[in-house]
């Protein structure tokens, strides 16, 4: 991977394993300006790479000199599972260091079980606001030393109603110190902080990207974990594609999914960054030719793909960063011609990415059910094409619309849509004092979503209806049935 500015071996190397073959723009623009020491304000949409904008700078900036009682760099986030997905990120990313030490701290989790590990030292902190607080006030978090504080999805975390607890801890950390922002948007509250907690920042501003073109068509496949092979090739021989590419999120997974393909019968190669350029040359030439049905790439070895008749585009690893969904539905679709893109999903988590995208794009995506899966059997090379044998164009474009006619009538025109809303009711009300923020803050924070997902919250004497994603209702109302607002537990349904 080249870099056009200086970081440490060790980490070049770590992102090397990490499958990295570029640096997003956020993390091009950012990252050199943290490590000069500047006070940064990042605005980019989620899903842009802000982990590794700040991740790289704060194992960085870590001085080996002081004792490991004291934390040099923390980092603060708005949910648990940002903060174990940021501390995990970090920990690769010191894959070559030694005597760095990270660690999460969230609300969830017995303070029994984290106070040990605080009280062992380590120099990056990643946490939630009011269990940072709590380590504060327990004096387990020892921010004498402290070099960066990070603000991570700002506005995410006022609009779950940290604001009061931020800048408590603001205001608790050494005067000389460097502050990192970043935030999707910047309502005011987050330019108060800006205000009193930096000084002069430089504002980096990543642009929103564009939404999809309405030529393509878009599905999300739901599939049982270890069958998403099984899930291509099953759309590959239903829908007829001829061309197809496949996107992976590493190197790695485009080399082990090549020969997987192939078992099945599916002639397929691998394009990526570790190739030689005549070897990535000739998969191209063999790829625009037909000789080939699926072409497996990464994301950026991907980018100068321009073919006109790729019928389908498979998301095998749902993006890691909005941008590069538009990019890859887009290789289909081209020329004025229709298109498809298929985006397979396993569990949960991939279910909440990829309703980040829906929102981001603004995109209608329809599910594709598959509820024969665990009984397909391999393909043969000649079963994807068309019974005239002739690689048939001509009837693909026929039975895809035909097909898509029929799916659409199967599914009841269902489409994955984060305006679909489902009215939680709540057993607390005006009569107990809650506000609109302390319920947002509540529901996002015990089900882990983003409070963005969130829609309209009415209070009532009573009760309160929360507008919550229908796709994710039962898990969300499981998780908040039974949690505290106010002193009170509260019902959910």
């Amino acid at each position: 991977m080249e870099i056009n500015f200086e970081i440490m071996p060790q980490i070049k190397r770590a992102l090397d394993d990490m499958g990295f073959e570029s640096l997003t723009e956020i993390q091009q623009k950012t990252i050199p300006l943290i490590l000069e020491g500047k006070d940064v304000i990042g605005k980019s949409q989620t899903g842009s790479g802000k982990t590794i904008a700040f991740g790289v700078p704060a194992v960085s900036v870590i001085d080996k000199d002081i004792s490991k009682k004291f934390t040099q760099v923390l980092v603060l986030v708005p949910t648990r599972e940002l903060a174990v997905q940021a501390c995990s990120e970090i920990r690769k990313l010191m894959k070559y260091t030694h005597d760095i030490k990270t660690v999460a701290i969230y609300g969830g989790q017995m303070l029994s079980k984290q106070v040990p590990l605080m009280r062992q030292g380590c120099q990056i902190v990643v946490g939630t606001p009011g269990r940072v607080m709590d380590h504060i006030n327990r004096k387990t978090l020892k921010l004498q030393e402290l070099k960066m504080i990070v603000l991570d999805e700002a506005d995410e975390m006022l609009n779950m109603g940290f604001r009061e607890d931020i800048e408590t801890i603001l205001k608790s950390v050494p005067d000389e110190r460097q502050t990192v922002l970043f935030s999707a948007t910047m309502p005011k509250e987050i330019l108060d902080i800006v205000n009193n907690y930096q000084n002069n920042p430089q504002l980096v501003e990543i642009a929103q990207k564009q939404a999809t073109v309405e030529t393509i068509t878009q599905y999300a496949v739901e599939c049982p974990k270890g069958t998403k092979l099984d899930a291509v090739c099953h759309i590959m021989k239903k829908e007829n594609i001829n061309l197809g590419i496949v996107f992976c999120n590493t190197k790695k997974m485009v080399d082990v999914l090549v020969p997987l393909l192939e078992e099945k019968g599916i002639s397929a190669r691998g394009l990526h960054g570790d190739m030689r350029q005549r070897d990535r040359d000739k998969v191209m030439k063999e790829f625009r030719k037909g000789g080939v049905q699926l072409l497996v790439a990464t994301d950026v070895a991907a980018r100068g793909i321009d073919v006109n008749n790729v019928d389908a585009v498979f998301n095998y690893d749902i993006p890691t960063q909005t941008e590069y969904y538009v990019h890859r539905i887009g290789r289909t679709g081209r020329a004025g011609k229709g298109g498809e893109s298929y985006t397979l999903i396993t569990d949960k988590r991939q279910l909440m990415q990829m309703g980040n995208i829906v929102r981001s794009v603004k995109a209608e995506i329809n599910p594709y059910e598959i509820e024969e899966l665990k009984n397909i059997k391999p393909l043969k090379s000649n079963e994807s094409k068309n019974k005239d044998g002739k690689g048939g164009k001509k009837n693909s474009a026929k039975s895809n619309s035909k097909n898509k006619d029929k799916r659409q009538t199967e599914n009841g025109k269902k489409q994955i849509e984060n305006s679909k809303f489902y009215q939680m009711r709540l057993s607390v009300g005006r009569k107990n004092g809650v506000s609109p923020k302390q319920i947002l803050g509540a529901v996002a924070g015990e089900s882990k979503i983003k409070g963005s997902l969130i829609g309209h919250i009415h209070i009532g004497d009573s009760h309160t209806t929360v507008e919550i994603p229908a796709m994710l209702k039962d898990e969300i109302i499981r998780k908040v049935n039974g949690a505290k607002i106010k002193g009170k537990n509260v019902k959910a349904e």
